[in-house]
């Protein structure tokens, strides 16, 4: 078993770095800093860190570590919720001795020395305590603080439980996390605390957008959009879910323009998504993706390729 492996080599190794994507969501630090919390209250006398470019809107999560290539020589390295290498935050995870993968996509890319791959899992964090579950007789210990982060973890993935991923074995997890001594309330304010210029953009989308007679919608943000409301492409990772309610429509694309490149970040209700993505540099869940382009001939293409997926879908579920 993966999860074994895994518990053995943290035993193992004195120094444990744990990475995890770039464009960091909930459950990307909540798997990140909830694992590092486990190891630290578990094996107090280990160096643990986490590493990868913060994000403002999670400090509230956690903080990260700085530190020099020196610590990676003879490391275990432990990635989380990264599908792929190109998406690995922090690009040195490959300088330690032993590489981990601990992720819920698509094995698309088979990389480490150890693999857990559980693409039913409803976020990584969920494999997290998982993972504590497991390890309980070696001496895992589970904290308030890991408690705190998982469970935020598994509330950013599942949407607040909405999703089609949520099982009932996350509605499990969620009620025994509760028990530990952290502040839901506090929290839920935190993750969703939404600032002025985000509830603008917010009312600039729903005033502007279109559905197809597929059932599809597209919203195009570009940079002077993005200046308009004084927001980060960072940012709107906030509203993407924002359409999901709206009765009609059964996909949606964003297209969010930086300067070297146009993120586009696709959802979905039922026709998949992920495949779409993978031929335009991303990939991800068959209901949840993210891809990039370069110029906005081609979020046509992209929009294109989503109508045909929607039309199709349609037709077989008639």
């Amino acid at each position: 078993m993966s999860k074994k492996e895994i518990i053995s080599k943290i035993q193992e190794f004195d120094t444990i770095i744990i990475h995890r994507h770039v464009r960091p969501d909930p459950d990307a630090y909540g798997s990140q800093a909830g694992l590092a919390e486990i190891i630290k209250s578990s094996f107090p006398d280990k160096r643990v860190y986490i590493v990868g470019k913060e994000d403002p809107s999670l400090r509230f999560l956690t903080e990260l570590d700085d530190i020099g290539d020196e610590v990676y020589e003879d490391a275990l390295v432990i990635v989380c919720d990264t599908a792929n290498q190109e998406r690995i935050c922090d690009e040195r995870f490959n300088r330690g001795k032993c590489l981990i993968k601990i992720d819920h996509h698509p094995n698309v890319d088979p990389y480490g020395d150890v693999m857990w791959v559980d693409t039913s899992a409803s976020s990584v964090s969920e494999m997290i305590y998982e993972l504590y579950l497991a390890g309980r007789e070696e001496g895992l210990t589970l904290n308030d603080r890991a408690a705190r982060l998982i469970y935020a973890g598994i509330v950013g993935d599942t949407g607040r439980f909405l999703f089609p991923s949520t099982t009932p074995k996350t509605f499990q997890y969620a009620a025994e996390l509760v028990q530990y001594d952290f502040d839901r309330k506090e929290l839920y304010n935190q993750l969703y605390n939404t600032k002025h210029n985000i509830a603008r953009l917010k009312g600039f989308i729903l005033q502007n957008f279109t559905v197809s007679e597929n059932g599809l919608s597209s919203v195009k943000i570009t940079k002077n959009v993005l200046d308009e409301y004084g927001v980060s492409s960072e940012e709107t990772s906030q509203l993407v879910g924002l359409l999901g309610d709206i009765e009609g429509i059964i996909a949606w694309v964003f297209f969010v323009e930086e300067p070297d490149v146009i993120r586009v970040r696709l959802r979905s209700k039922g026709p998949v998504v992920n495949e779409i993505a993978a031929h335009y540099n991303g990939g991800g869940h068959p209901m949840a993706a993210g891809a990039s382009i370069t110029k906005w001939e081609e979020a046509e293409e992209v929009i294109q390729d989503l109508e045909q997926a929607c039309k199709h879908f349609n037709q077989e579920n008639e």
